[in-house]
């Protein structure tokens, strides 16, 4: 008998979560040079980490001798200060992930549930299955949260509901009076989770952190990866009523993130100039792919972030055929979305190049 035996099966029958192709691999494998790579199906920042983070984290790097704020002091305290809340209501993660987790590892076992929709983050169902928990899908008509539905769905049994907005792999969003109405509804023994890694790229978009502000069982997740280009660095947080995050601290591992990462998430926050530059390359890449979309007759799903979920049949072909002329994007069958592909955002070449071997492609099927 080997010790794999001996594993807990929940663990052992998962799916490994499989992250965007890397560069350096692809370039390896095509015999190209990274630089002749396109990737965008990560999501990623086109423009890079934000000026002012890439001083910061050098500055860091001469004290990487000594073990980071364990509590997070000042970063805790500059993300407080950015939403107008308190340091006791901040956690801080190993990406907005690991918040993920320390909820499910405080609230999930055996005999709980977990609610998200159909076609939501695929790790909230990895984590209900890591800690043994019931996970429970509720359909989402036209790719959007149906909010009513989920409310529908928790019983007893439930503790968390996740609500990502804007959606990934979808991009849609949920609107304020649909967060209300559910908010209305979410009994005391349950907290809603809404993941918000895109938020800062919509217009405008719903005040989930006036829950937070209230006291309610609502904690909003955030990340540095996404407007703040610090993909890399794994920085990422949790807003909640002083009494949850309390909570979900015991949890947290006292070192989760590193020096460099605290130093330039903080030097990121405040630089307001690469947020705004970021979000208008985004407006502009995003008006670009719908307009060809909608001259080539391809299906998409309109767009609250960083990205565009695009029907070009069977996409794990695409996604081979795309791969082959250096251009990566995500294949959606893992979403249960097998004629779609997902498409981020880029500088305006890569866009450009992109479309050129997606028309390639769908023109040799």
């Amino acid at each position: 008998m080997t010790i794999d035996t001996y594993a807990n099966r929940f663990v052992c029958d998962l799916v490994a979560y499989e992250p965007g192709k890397p560069i350096d691999e692809t370039a390896r494998e095509l015999g190209l040079s990274p630089e002749q790579i396109v990737k965008v199906a990560s999501n990623e920042n086109p423009l890079g980490p934000s000026p002012l983070a890439k001083i910061a984290m050098r500055e860091a790097l001469e004290e990487a001798h000594i073990y980071p704020d364990g509590g997070g002091y000042r970063l805790r305290t500059a993300i407080a200060e950015s939403v107008g809340m308190a340091r006791e209501n901040v956690i801080i993660g190993n990406g907005s992930n690991e918040i993920i987790e320390l909820l499910c590892h405080t609230f999930l076992n055996r005999s709980t549930e977990l609610i998200a929709a159909e076609h939501a983050f695929v790790v909230y169902k990895l984590m209900a299955t890591l800690f043994g928990a019931k996970y429970i899908e509720v359909e989402d008509p036209g790719f959007v949260h149906d909010l009513d539905a989920m409310a529908d769905a928790i019983t007893a049994d439930t503790r968390l509901v996740f609500i990502a907005n804007p959606n990934n792999p979808t991009g849609t969003m949920v609107d304020q009076e649909a967060i209300d109405r559910f908010i209305k509804r979410l009994p005391e023994h349950v907290i809603a989770v809404f993941d918000e890694a895109y938020i800062e790229f919509p217009a405008e978009a719903p005040d989930t952190l006036r829950y937070v502000r209230e006291g309610r069982n609502v904690c909003v997740l955030r990340t540095f990866s996404k407007i703040h280009g610090l993909a890399g660095l794994r920085v990422g947080y949790g807003l909640a009523p002083a009494h949850l995050a309390d909570i979900l601290q015991k949890a947290r591992q006292p070192f989760n993130v590193n020096a460099i990462a605290q130093a330039g998430a903080i030097a990121a926050l405040a630089d307001k100039e690469h947020a705004s530059n970021t979000r208008q390359l985004n407006l502009e890449g995003m008006a670009f792919y719908e307009a060809a979309f909608k001259v080539r007759g391809l299906e998409y799903v309109p767009s609250h972030a960083n990205f565009v979920l695009v029907k070009t049949g069977d996409g794990d072909r695409v996604f081979a055929e795309m791969l082959k002329q250096g251009v990566i994007v995500r294949a959606m069958r893992g979403y249960k979305l097998p004629d779609w592909i997902r498409i981020s955002i880029g500088t305006r070449s890569q866009n450009e190049r992109c479309l050129e071997v997606l028309d390639s492609v769908i023109h040799t099927a």
